[in-house]
Parts: structure tokens; C-alpha cells; sequence
């Protein structure tokens, strides 16, 4: 049900109310349900929500895949020893799962930029290859 309420809410041009989700879920839900569903995404912090009078509007702040990746965080901090836990994760995953989540670290851990170098971008600074060096009248 959280993901259909997500992908409801990610249909919407902007913040949503509960009402106008349940509506537009397939299904007879009850609006206390909706709420409810709303409720729990947010404290997941897969929803966000403003006051707007005596309610509030709602808006995703995350996709079926970000609610995933909610909820196998809140799995690994309910774990005493999390380097198991991840230790066991990646030794079940495919070779090309390993691979993806390997690149996917790498990418994470690389500086956006690279170190600047004071004064590497001004003319003539910073080191430099000569060359071969001239003469005068070669």
C-alpha cells in the first residue's frame, strides 16, 4: 500500500491532500487509512507534509526504490553487529549486484572535484615540463 500511496503522490503536480490520494488509489480504502499510510511514510521520511489549515498536504520524498532503501536501513540499524549484517548482505548478492554496489561506492566516495592546487589555474604556476630548452640563434 506505501508504494501505490507514493506512486499517487508522485502523480501529483504538487502537494497533495489525503483526500485527493484516496481517491485516486485503486481500492475502497478508508481516508483513516490513507492518513495512516501518509502518517507512517513520514515518520520513514518518504513523505514530507505541510499544515494547511487544520490538515496537511503531503508530497513524496521518495521513489519505490528510495522506500527500499528505507526500509534495509531500517532493518541494518535494528542489528546489534552491522558489519555482519553487511558482511552477510554483500555475500549473498549476484556478481552483478556486487559489481553495481562496488561502482556505486566508488562513485560515492570520490570527491567531486578534484584538490585544488593553490595557484594551479594562473598562467606560468605550478609545475611544468620545460621541454627540450632552446638556445638563442637555433
Amino acid at each position: 500500500m506505501e508504494a501505490q500511496v507514493l506512486a499517487v503522490l508522485r502523480s501529483a503536480s504538487g502537494p497533495a491532500t489525503a483526500g485527493w490520494v484516496q481517491e485516486r488509489l485503486d481500492g475502497d480504502l478508508a481516508y483513516t487509512t490513507v492518513i495512516t499510510i501518509l502518517s507512517r511514510l513520514h515518520v520513514k521520511k518518504a513523505v514530507t507534509r505541510t499544515r494547511e489549515g487544520r490538515s496537511y498536504t503531503w508530497t513524496s520524498a521518495a521513489d519505490e526504490a528510495g522506500l527500499a532503501a528505507l526500509r534495509m536501513r531500517r532493518v541494518l540499524d535494528g542489528e546489534r553487529d552491522r558489519g555482519a549484517v553487511l558482511a552477510r548482505f554483500v555475500s549473498a548478492l549476484s556478481p552483478g549486484d556486487e559489481e553495481r554496489l562496488r561502482a556505486l561506492l566508488a562513485d560515492a566516495s570520490a570527491p567531486d572535484d578534484p584538490p585544488e592546487t593553490p595557484g594551479a589555474d594562473a598562467p606560468g604556476s605550478g609545475p611544468r615540463d620545460p621541454g627540450p630548452r632552446e638556445t638563442e640563434g637555433q
